[in-house]
């Protein structure tokens, strides 16, 4: 082989051996580049600016110093999600911590016949040898049981006077739990009287120091009442108990307020006692009461959970039926209910049963009249619940024998011509079946006529008077945009949604708030909507930004949580940037912590003066009229 042609073999490996070489340097740095501006965007999306970003082949370095250990991990989990993890070298630092709050002290006191017992942590300076010794001159020769934890942390200093006081109770206690914390101490014990209670409790509260908060629960033991009896009449307009019990306080509260609604004067006692037949005692005493006093007179006798309720002489039938239906339906199931409607003094003419169901704007639907089993009873209850909200029913229906034959079906086909309507009556008699009412469909009338001649036969007598109103239109009577934020104001003019101290979570008081904005938006259809957070200015102004924003999420999680379709809604913190009072009294600082719910409009179209529109028409006719201009091109601009 000539040399020549080996050299030529030679360079030509040579040169593509450098070839290769520049290839390979290149696409190193291509996937440095790629590895580091990837890695690098991401982490300046999550906030994590302080983080520093290099490259060398296939690993990731990460360095720079992280608020905290928290924050060190997130950014090795955001570089993770671009490159693969083991490919990310932490070379991080951790910014100092700021010191640890002090624990919370407590000790929670048990003290009862076999000795006492102590649970929680104190501060290492409390002077434990003295303190048990105070607690054995105390038990006298009981077991004293010590559980207690010390941390060498400093303490408010109320913690001595709790401690002190808590000492100086335990001793007059046999039997007690006594909870201390710095600057608060709260007993629960028992006293063997009602007097033994009144005196513990205003000795207790005498000696407490200026510098403490003390609550004091002293509980009595209370008679057994066998059988739990309650017996309240209405005679000639004057109200008044032969017997009345409860079994808690609210119970007691309840069943006198009502008495005192139905007419009783004067001060009753009412004895709290043990034995009650069940813990709904006080709501259907309640509910009995106001149906007698419904019917304007007679007697109710509790003995455990049988009740007998008698009206007075000459109570008209269907009055009886109403009320003595709406008891039995609203009593707890444990009560039997047994009513007596004393005979007419003369007989008049027959009565004609009758089944009526009404409507209300709100949604309320309540049946009374007559049915003829309780089979039936029940069909028509389950009907209603499923035709409409199962909370809504109210059902006053009476159970009586000899009703015709159709009659479950006129009474099923009125409760289903019931559901065209907004709101009104149907009203079912043997020989007619009336619907009146108003309603948002327009073909209502036609479709409750076809149903009655179908289900009750073209022959059948029936009524029909039902309005259209546009109001009631699902559709037509929807509120605009601004009305629903209109709407919204003014719920919140009288209440406002509140928080909790320093944080995102809405108050007790907020859902009854956000249950009435959460109604009127389930009117108002897709809208845009922007929940606007606002804080006052005290703290910093960061924080006051995420915590508004916290708010304003909590407001639109509270609105998913009530079914409210929020998929066009948007919640921004403002923090304090946007106040309406000033922020130098307590008042402003209050009007400033506000959610406000603002309409995102659309954008409007661009307006033909500014968009040019006018002057392309100018030059096109311009164009056309000196013949210069082409028809399609004019076209085209507009």
């Amino acid at each position: 082989m000539r040399l020549s042609a080996i050299f030529a073999i030679v360079g030509t490996f040579a040169l593509a051996a450098v070839l290769c070489l520049v290839a390979a340097s290149f696409t190193v740095r291509v996937i440095e580049d790629n590895a580091r501006h990837s890695v690098r965007s991401e982490l300046d999306k999550e906030g994590m600016t302080w983080t520093e970003v290099d490259a060398d082949g296939l690993q990731v370095f990460l360095a720079g110093s992280a608020p905290s250990e928290a924050k060190r991990f997130a950014a090795l989990t955001v570089a993770g999600r671009i490159v693969d993890a083991a490919r990310v070298i932490d070379q991080m630092l951790v910014e100092d911590s700021a010191e640890i709050a002090p624990p919370r002290f407590s000790v929670e006191i048990l003290r009862n016949d076999h000795g006492i017992s102590l649970i929680g942590l104190v501060p290492a300076a409390m002077d434990r040898e003295a303190f048990t010794e105070q607690l054995a001159t105390i038990a006298d020769e009981a077991e004293v049981i010590d559980l207690l934890e010390s941390a060498d942390y400093p303490v408010a200093g109320s913690w001595d006077s709790a401690i002190d006081y808590a000492l100086r109770a335990l001793a007059q206690l046999p039997r007690a739990k006594i909870s201390v914390d710095s600057g608060r101490v709260a007993i629960i014990t028992m006293a063997d009287s009602p007097e033994e209670k009144v005196a513990l409790e205003r000795d207790l509260r005498r000696r407490v120091p200026s510098n403490l908060r003390v609550s004091v629960n002293v509980s009595a033991p209370r008679p057994v009442i066998t059988p739990f009896t309650l017996r309240f009449l209405i005679e000639d307009g004057e109200a008044r108990f032969d017997a009345c019990s409860a079994d808690t306080p609210e119970a007691q509260r309840r069943i006198l307020n009502a008495a005192r609604q139905a007419g009783l004067e004067g001060d009753v006692d009412c004895i709290i006692g043990l034995g009650v037949p069940t813990p709904e005692w006080g709501e259907a005493a309640a509910l009995a009461i106001a149906a007698l006093s419904d019917l304007g007179g007679g007697s109710i006798t509790f003995a455990d959970a049988d009740i007998a309720l008698i009206a007075p002489q000459g109570t008209e039938e269907a009055k009886f039926d109403d009320v003595v239906g709406g008891l039995n339906s609203d009593l707890p199931d444990v009560f039997a209910l047994k009513a007596v409607l004393p005979p007419p003094e003369t007989e008049g003419a027959p009565v004609i049963p009758e089944f009526v169901a009404t409507l209300s704007p709100e949604g309320l639907v309540q049946l009374r009249g007559k049915l003829g089993s309780q089979r039936l009873r029940d069909t028509v209850d389950s009907f209603a619940k499923a035709r409409f909200r199962s909370d809504a029913i109210y059902n006053r229906t009476r159970m009586v024998e000899g009703l015709p034959g159709d009659w479950p079906v006129r009474v099923l086909t009125g409760l289903e011509a019931l559901g065209f309507l907004a709101h009104g009556a149907v009203v079912v008699t043997p020989t007619q079946l009336s619907v009146t009412g108003k309603t948002g469909r327009k073909e209502a009338g036609a479709q409750i006529a076809g149903l009655l001649a179908e289900k009750l036969g073209e022959a059948s007598q029936f009524d029909i008077d039902v309005e259209y109103q546009e109001a009631l239109d699902p559709v037509a009577g929807l509120p605009t945009p601004e009305e629903c934020i209109a709407q919204i104001e003014a719920i919140q003019g009288d209440r406002k949604i509140n928080f909790e101290p320093g944080s995102a979570t809405i108050d007790g008081n907020g859902a009854a708030i956000m249950n009435d904005i959460a109604d009127i938006l389930d009117t108002c259809g897709e809208i845009r909507i922007e929940i606007g957070g606002h804080t006052d200015s005290q703290g910093r102004e960061e924080m006051n930004e995420e915590l508004s924003q916290a708010r304003a999420n909590a407001v639109l999680d509270a609105l998913r949580a009530r079914r409210v379709l929020t998929s066009s809604f948007t919640a921004k913190g403002y923090g304090e940037s946007t106040p309406i009072a000033g922020n130098d009294t307590e008042e402003g600082r209050e009007a400033n912590r506000r959610i406000e719910f603002k309409l995102i409009k659309a954008e409007p179209l661009p307006d033909p003066e500014n968009s040019g529109l006018e002057s392309l028409e100018e030059e096109g006719q311009e164009e056309e009229a000196s013949g210069a201009g082409e028809e399609g091109s004019g076209d085209e601009q507009n």
